[in-house]
């Protein structure tokens, strides 16, 4: 995968139809996959050096953003789902890469802005069940 342009990721949100909107105004867009390990060290471990359990961590992924709404759509959306604790589906395109989807939580929506500019969000979402992955031919 050669070099690709930040604006060209694309996280979008499923409305009530089932139709996936673009999130407009993203000037910032990150995605990070955790792994939370779980340590099975005694006191035989070899050299003293810890252990892990395979394939019993609990996987997590992370996705985070800021920038300003264009769109009364997707702001509509961030809203309603946050303030009502939904747990929508989300699609985050990933150019040459692949695209993800699964369900996210809003867990943290923030809003803010200078006297002389424009209103900015920030927007924090954790999974809340299995992530797919499928390639972008």
């Amino acid at each position: 995968m050669g070099a690709q342009r930040g604006k060209d990721i694309l996280l979008k949100v499923a409305d009530a139809k089932g139709s996936y909107v673009t999130c407009a105004g993203m000037r910032s867009k990150r995605l990070a996959f955790n792994t939370q390990a779980v340590d099975v060290t005694d006191a035989d471990a070899v050299g003293r050096w810890r252990e892990l359990l395979a394939g019993s961590a609990v996987q997590h992924a992370s996705i985070g953003g800021a920038g300003l709404f264009k769109d009364a759509q997707s702001d509509a959306l961030f809203r309603q789902a946050f303030f009502n604790g939904e747990i929508p589906l989300w699609q985050i395109v990933l150019p040459d890469f692949g695209m993800l989807q699964g369900s996210f939580q809003i867990t943290a929506l923030e809003y803010g802005g200078a006297y002389n500019g424009e209103v900015t969000f920030e927007i924090a979402l954790e999974s809340a069940g299995p992530i797919t992955f499928k390639e972008i031919a």
